[in-house]
């Protein structure tokens, strides 16, 4: 997970991964509209948002005790192992920005390392915006926008490619999980550097104990919760 105090010292237990329809059946609570985009605050976009958040939570896991003793790891990888649940997780966040924003849907989205790239490109090529990615310190070429964010044992640093956002551009950051908000709060401040209009950062769960989204100087979003 890209923020890192996810190492949170508490041990709640959930639902283990639910089974799925096959995969030659389709999935009823994304077919039907899932390429098609609904209209703002559509009841009928709403009670589909509503299915896709039942049937992603079921299939979450967690792990006691991983990576290190006292952590519980928060597991979206079963998401993307089932392609009904991980077009059902890009439905969703569809509904929730055509809801929320209407016309004025994002020209950018940025994606935190790592998590953030296994659904950002994704949902930028489904919302006809363009797709940035935040990386760790040298890890990308040319020059780069820095910004340091505070991890459990010190400093870290995201980079962003100089002149990838055009000024007044409008923006939306997603990653997989906030916790204490450090590592997403240091992507919006790129965001700014840049000159972009920072609409919203997306999440597919929060740590809401942990308050990260105070941090964070733009509306925050987040499909599930967890350990709360």
């Amino acid at each position: 997970m890209s923020d890192p105090s996810i190492s949170a010292q508490r041990s709640y237990g959930v639902e283990s991964t639910s089974s799925h329809p096959p995969r030659d059946q389709p999935d009823p609570t994304v077919t039907g509209n899932a390429s098609t985009g609904l209209a703002a605050s559509s009841p009928a976009g709403t009670a589909e948002l509503s299915g896709l958040k039942i049937r992603l939570r079921k299939a979450l896991r967690q792990f006691p005790d991983f990576p290190s003793p006292g952590i519980l790891f928060e597991d979206i990888l079963p998401i993307f192992a089932d392609p009904h649940l991980h077009a059902g997780l890009l439905r969703a966040i569809e509904i929730h920005i055509l809801n929320t924003f209407g016309g004025e849907k994002p020209d950018v989205i940025v994606g935190l390392d790592a998590r953030g790239f296994l659904f950002g490109p994704s949902l930028a090529l489904r919302l006809d915006a363009a797709f940035v990615p935040v990386r760790k310190r040298g890890k990308l070429p040319g020059p780069t926008e820095v910004a340091a964010y505070q991890k459990e044992y010190g400093q870290d640093f995201f980079e962003m490619q100089k002149g990838v956002i055009k000024p007044g551009s409008k923006v939306v950051i997603v990653d997989d999980l906030i916790a204490t908000g450090g590592s997403a709060a240091a992507a919006g401040a790129l965001v700014e550097k840049q000159g972009g209009k920072l609409l919203e950062y997306i999440f597919i769960m929060e740590l809401e104990f942990l308050k990260g989204r105070e941090k964070l100087n733009a509306p925050v979003y987040s499909l599930l919760t967890g350990q709360s």
